[in-house]
């Protein structure tokens, strides 16, 4: 991904009021497209208290086409998957993504809990 060069200042636009041709990544993936190596071309600011949000625009024209995923991809995608709902101490599938805050599946963070149930 290609990211907005710091001495070069790119044209700003307020949201929602960016011209046509140009969209975000999530917006170009919305349509089937990446980037595909392009510089930033511009940047939408959402006004906040906290300072604004920023996000980068680039020139649909020049977006090339995602490419697809290979079953090697898939395959690494599924494990990885699964690896997310596996739990380290019972080494069960718990069926969701442990959270990283309990970092093992809810019945082995609270056992207390679930012989009381």
């Amino acid at each position: 991904m290609s990211s907005a060069p710091a001495s070069c200042s790119l044209p700003t636009y307020r949201w929602r009021l960016a011209p046509e041709g140009l969209a975000t990544i999530r917006q170009l993936r919305a349509r089937g497209l990446r980037p595909g190596g392009q510089d930033v071309a511009a940047q939408v600011e959402r006004p906040r208290r906290r300072g604004p949000l920023v996000a980068y625009l680039y020139e649909i024209d020049k977006a090339k086409p995602v490419r697809p995923m290979t079953p090697a991809k898939w395959a690494a995608l599924a494990k990885a998957n699964t690896a997310r709902r596996t739990c380290p101490e019972c080494r069960r599938d718990a069926g969701y993504v442990i959270p990283a805050s309990l970092g093992m599946c809810v019945p082995c963070a609270f056992p207390e809990e679930q012989r009381a149930a």
